[in-house]
């Protein structure tokens, strides 16, 4: 039922967003970028900024909402009876007013067995910060207290647009270049004195396009990790500061010591802003969180 609810979720989340796309392509005025005569390069930004931003903000707008209903998240409530509930509630208030943060985030809590958290929201002022239950009673106050500074400081540093914005960015040029590059391709296949539309090979268009966006967007993922890293960096340094340094080195020093327990459903859409990451043995550039044992030494060689 809940793999039922997921597929769900996903085809509706998608069918909105390429609705509401379409709206505000039309609303723009935006022609069609493949002519008679050739690529109306205007028209093909315009679409590429919209779908490539407009996705990934989409994206970021429901990031709350998918949150909740994909990972099962359940909202804490401040005045709840349970003592460790609102412990962890009163933890992520205290930080959350020494990062100055508009407003407090809200407190969740989802069953996994999993030693992880993360921070999501649109905004500073519309954030959430949830807790695996894995990491809840595996950690004790100090180990939990590095954690949840470090997702503390993602919202504080305003991780959630930043990531966003440089995923939307990267979407664009991937949609651009990919199709200006099929549009080049299928151009050979015309005759130097053939100028009918006929000569035009619509089908090597597609095709070559559909491949080499292929190829850009793992291109681009490439970027999108090496960015995440850096920001992994930041909020460590930011949890150190409301923290509490030795709290965030043992609370990495807890997630290595943990880290063969591993999510059996992980989250994707949410993994780029949780506290650790899956281990790649050869695939370290794609990976968006650096490894445990150079955080844990960028820490203890802070100043």
């Amino acid at each position: 039922m809940a793999w039922f609810k997921r597929i769900f979720l996903f085809l509706a989340v998608n069918f909105l967003v390429i609705i509401t796309l379409s709206l505000v392509l039309n609303l723009l005025g935006v022609q069609p970028y493949l002519t008679p005569y050739g690529l109306n390069y205007t028209s093909l930004m315009a679409f590429c900024l919209v779908w490539g931003m407009g996705g990934a903000f989409i994206s970021l707008a429901l990031s709350k909402l998918m949150a909740k209903w994909m990972m099962g998240v359940h909202i804490i409530d401040p005045n709840t009876s349970d003592h460790m509930l609102q412990d962890l509630v009163h933890t992520v208030y205290n930080l959350a007013r020494g990062a100055r943060l508009p407003k407090m985030p809200e407190v969740g809590i989802y069953d996994s067995p999993e030693v992880n958290a993360f921070a999501t929201g649109p905004t500073k002022s519309r954030s959430l910060v949830a807790v695996s239950s894995g990491l809840l009673n595996r950690m004790n106050k100090s180990e939990l207290e590095g954690v949840l500074g470090h997702e503390i400081s993602h919202i504080a540093n305003g991780d959630m647009v930043t990531m966003t914005l440089v995923q939307g960015v990267v979407n664009a040029f991937v949609m651009f270049l990919s199709r200006v590059i099929a549009f080049a391709i299928a151009q050979m296949g015309r005759g130097r004195d053939d100028d009918r539309e006929g000569g035009f090979s619509y089908g090597i268009y597609f095709i070559t396009s559909f491949i080499l966006e292929i190829i850009f967007m793992i291109l681009g993922s490439l970027v999108v990790a090496w960015f995440s890293r850096l920001r992994e960096f930041r909020a460590d340094a930011g949890s150190a500061k409301i923290a509490g340094r030795q709290n965030m080195i043992k609370a990495l020093e807890a997630l290595r010591r943990t880290f063969e327990i591993e999510d059996p459903t992980p989250q994707p859409a949410v993994q780029t802003l949780k506290i650790s990451g899956k281990r790649s043995r050869f695939l370290h550039l794609f990976s968006t969180h650096p490894p445990l044992e150079e955080r844990i030494a960028r820490l203890e060689n802070m100043v």
